[in-house]
């Protein structure tokens, strides 16, 4: 069907009117329906309660033509309708038919006449009557509105329905959005009453919203306030502490370039103390704290961080032995022998008897003119040494240290690489760096100055390192004033460098690890010479005038020094 009427093809038919039928496409007859359902056949014994006159070949026009099928006309309207009752039918022009219709017998009209009326009485009984209204263009439907002053308001464009939102938290119903709809203006008793119900509405929506919102802000807070207590105490709150002064008896070691956070650890998993964090705040508000050595330590449980801070600081308390960076071992045995109460000389005859059997490396004492064995190999650290160790047990943890370190660093694969004959002499290389070099920042320059004075090739020294450490060593004294070079020249001693050329046979000292790093690693100079004028100012030289220049200043400083 179409929007402004019926197309082509046959109609349904309606039970109120007369035309209405499935007509024969080409002339053929039409059936009538009847009530009992469409296309039904009438009854034998029962007349048909519409009566009406069929044709032949359909509608036929003033002269006796057959009218052509109207598509304008589906419902043939054109036409008036026949009288079912026996009026007379007119055509389109308001003659009578060409066909008339035949008048029925009376008795059997009337007969006929009441059983239809008995036929309509059950029908009404049963259902509704149908009416028949004609078809009727369809127009758009106006939206009611309320007549108010003013112009219409159809005159205005109608306004964009927004996006709707979700029903839990849009400010209104979708009940309520039809409403407005049929009423634009929202103005009447009935547009108050809707809003009366969708404020209520909106603000029991508006509270469960909230009511969520609060929950859930809860929930967080207090998840935050639980996982984050131990992080606000840690930094903004007192550590957890112990009080008083603690009891018992314990022995902690802390090991070498330990700091003091990680003290208080090593502390606080012996049971001395309750938290790092106390032992770190005590450590701050203790100046002579940062003076903490590592070593061992007896101490007690059970102690507060201030309690653990000051008896640390005591020294009666500290079992660690302490080893300085260049020491040599004659020093070292001595230090060993003040910490077990030993008879002087005790460790140093230990050290020559018992040299083999300390551990010390397979390339280690390589040379029969070594003054000691175990010089290079007390490496430089904070050993734990009780009142009943052993003098030999100190001296195998020390080695055991060295040989840890040496490993790391790769002595034997760095002395190939600087065209050493062996990792004897890097360590040696090593310690002449350490006891040359006045300040850690200068060795690197001053562990090339030994290279370069190791050159058979140069000049300046021709092949000897002229230092007067390895004199001091050779003559068991630490000095400035070693002598004249011409009586130095004359000094025969294997460790003598003004008379040797080339390196001593072994080292001179215990050097620590940045020591071993600059000679591993050394800068990159011409220099031959050096002299220290202050602590943050080394003179370096490549030639021999330079350096007088050089040592004339520093004369001019200690000058002004007295």
């Amino acid at each position: 069907m179409t929007e402004y009427g019926r197309g082509y093809g046959s109609e349904p038919w309606h039970p109120e009117d007369p035309l209405y039928g499935e007509q024969a496409p080409h002339g053929g007859q039409a059936q009538q329906p009847q009530w009992g359902g469409p296309q039904s056949a009438p009854h034998p014994q029962q007349p048909d309660p519409y009566p009406q006159q069929q044709y032949q070949g359909g509608w036929e026009g003033p002269q006796g033509g057959q009218l052509p099928y109207d598509p304008y006309d589906p419902y043939g309207q054109q036409h008036p309708p026949a009288d079912p009752y026996g009026g007379v039918s007119h055509d389109y022009y308001g003659t009578p038919d060409a066909y008339p219709q035949q008048q029925p017998d009376p008795l059997h009209q009337q007969a006929q006449q009441a059983q239809q009326a008995h036929q309509a009485q059950q029908m009404q009984q049963t259902q509704p009557q149908p009416q028949y209204q004609p078809p009727q263009h369809p127009q758009q439907p106006e939206p009611p509105y309320d007549e108010g002053p003013g112009d219409d308001w159809r005159a205005t464009p109608e306004p964009r329905e927004p996006e709707r939102e979700h029903a839990f938290f849009a400010d209104r119903d979708e009940d309520d959005d039809d409403r407005d709809d049929r009423d634009p203006r929202g103005g009447g008793r009935g547009g108050r009453e809707r809003r009366g119900k969708k404020n209520k509405k909106n603000k029991r929506r508006s509270g469960r919203a909230c009511l969520v919102v609060a929950l859930l802000f809860v929930g967080a807070t207090g998840t935050v306030g639980y996982f984050g207590y131990d992080f606000i105490m840690s930094h903004f709150g007192s550590a957890p502490d112990y009080a008083g002064e603690g009891s018992g008896a314990i022995q902690i070691d802390i090991p070498d370039g330990s700091p003091l956070s990680e003290m208080g650890q090593i502390l606080q998993e012996k049971g001395v103390i309750k938290s790092a964090g106390a032992f770190t705040e005590a450590a701050g508000e203790n100046k002579k704290a940062q003076s903490l050595q590592p070593g061992t330590y007896s101490l007690r449980k059970k102690m507060s961080g201030a309690a653990a801070i000051e008896l640390m600081l005591d020294p009666k308390s500290r079992n660690g032995l302490t080893i300085r960076e260049g020491l040599r071992s004659t020093e070292v045995y001595k230090l060993i022998d003040t910490k077990l109460h030993l008879k002087a000389g005790t460790t140093k005859g230990v050290a020559k008897s018992e040299a083999k059997n300390l551990g010390l490396p397979s390339w280690a004492n390589d040379s029969s003119k070594i003054k000691d064995p175990l010089e290079g190999f007390l490496y430089p650290s904070t050993y734990s040494v009780g009142d009943k160790a052993k003098p030999a047990a100190v001296l195998k943890q020390m080695v055991a240290r060295a040989n840890q370190v040496y490993q790391r660093y790769d002595l034997e694969g760095n002395a190939r690489k600087l065209h050493l004959s062996s990792p004897m002499q890097l360590l040696t290389v090593a310690s002449l760096t350490q006891a040359e070099g006045k300040y850690k920042h200068d060795f690197v320059k001053v562990a090339r100055v030994v290279y370069n004075r190791l050159k058979p090739n140069n000049t300046e020294t021709y092949g000897l390192l002229d230092f007067d450490s390895t004199v001091n060593y050779a003559k068991s004294q630490s000095t400035l004033d070693t002598g004249s070079v011409d009586n130095l020249r004359n000094f025969n001693d294997p460790y003598n460098t003004y008379k040797f050329k080339g390196l001593p046979p072994g080292p001179i000292g215990n050097p620590g690890e940045v020591a071993l790093k600059s000679a591993i690693d050394p800068a990159k100079g011409n220099w031959y010479y050096f002299v220290s004028i202050s602590p943050d100012k080394t003179l370096f030289a490549e030639t021999n005038e330079q350096h007088e220049r050089n040592r004339r200043i520093y004369e001019k400083e200690h000058e002004k020094a007295r």
